[in-house]
């Protein structure tokens, strides 16, 4: 155990904390970004990574001819947008560029501070390792992103749907890392001889649930499986339609066949509905009762977006707004398993 003494003077666990809320709140708008990108075709509009020279867009006609020659060049221009004006490029072009700058503040916006703090050292005991880990999960994030942005630049008219969600399940993870250092940065703050908190069963059920029908809600986006039926709670006129092709092997229906991955999201939002649930009612007895009706209120929320996307043929508002809760029910989740945590220490 960490005694009082142990804590140089000079660490600033509440400061740490704040910040890593900060960058968060980024990661909970590059999200929201990311799926306005996916949904408005925009995520191909760039067809090359580079990281410093690529902050700086196009500003004569001769860059931003140069630009939509390269997009003009990949499969998904020739399928879908052939006769596409210079305007038109450019409306896409702006969605990609944001979502890129965005994940560059975000590296930014954690790195420069972690290399302040570290110096200075304002880092608590056993934190620069946690903090080290979650900047390596950052840069990650960006890897992931241009090989999933490589998966659709040949051979394909979209990205991969296995990067597609690789890309989003990282970025979620480690908003759940964030979010959940920087309540024990909390904590700290309040009782130098605090530890971190633990997790336990039933939060770990309850986010692997969580986690594993944001993958289904991922391959549901880039199988473009949202379309495929548009009536709830059957599937066209049955629960599951009969007459399904399928592949072999039978494992690969669950992430390739779009009817199967509609179906297994679908009805495991209610598998997590309970799981959440579980975890709001231990919240609860752990003192955190607001935690645990956030966290009822958010996956209400999340089925009920997710049943209107489905009617409204995926109207990109709601869509997006799906998106967005699912990054929030990420936060309340983890908060909520980290309270039960710090109540079993």
């Amino acid at each position: 155990m960490l005694q009082a003494s142990s804590l140089p003077s000079t660490v600033r666990p509440r400061t740490l904390s704040t910040w890593l809320f900060v960058v968060a709140a980024l990661i909970v708008a590059i999200v929201v970004i990311g799926g306005i990108t996916r949904l408005t075709e925009s995520g191909l509009s760039i067809t090359s990574w580079k990281p410093l020279s690529g902050s700086i867009p196009p500003i004569t006609d001769a860059q931003w001819q140069a630009e939509f020659a390269n997009y003009r060049t990949i499969p998904q221009y020739e399928a879908f947008n052939q006769g596409m004006t210079l305007a038109g490029f450019k409306a896409i072009f702006f969605w990609e560029y944001l979502h890129r700058m965005l994940g560059r503040v975000i590296g930014l916006a954690f790195l420069v501070p972690l290399v302040w703090f570290a110096v200075r050292r304002r880092i608590p005991r056993g934190y620069l390792v946690r903090l080290v880990a979650l900047f390596s999960l950052i840069a990650l994030q960006g890897t992931f992103g241009w090989l999933m942005v490589r998966s659709g630049l040949s051979g394909r008219t979209e990205v991969a749907p296995g990067w597609l969600a690789t890309h989003l399940l990282t970025a979620l993870f480690t908003l759940a890392g964030m979010v959940w250092t920087a309540l024990d940065l909390r904590a700290l703050a309040d009782n130098r001889l605090a530890r971190p908190a633990r997790l336990r069963l039933i939060p770990a059920i309850a986010i692997v649930l969580l986690f594993a029908q944001i993958l289904f809600g991922a391959l549901t986006a880039g199988l473009r499986a949202g379309y495929a039926f548009s009536s709830w709670p059957l599937m066209g006129d049955a629960i599951f339609p009969m007459a399904t092709p399928f592949t072999d092997p039978l494992w690969r229906n669950l992430f390739d066949n779009p009817i199967v991955v509609q179906f297994v999201h679908r009805w495991l939002a209610f598998a997590v509905a309970f799981g959440v649930m579980m975890l709001a009612a231990r919240a609860r007895r752990a003192g955190a009762p607001r935690l645990g009706l956030a966290l009822i209120g958010l996956v209400c929320a999340q089925i009920v977006l997710g049943i209107v996307t489905l009617l409204s043929g995926v109207e990109i508002a709601v869509a997006v707004a799906h998106q967005a809760n699912a990054a929030l029910l990420v936060i309340a989740t983890a908060a909520a398993a980290h309270a039960v945590g710090r109540r079993a220490i």
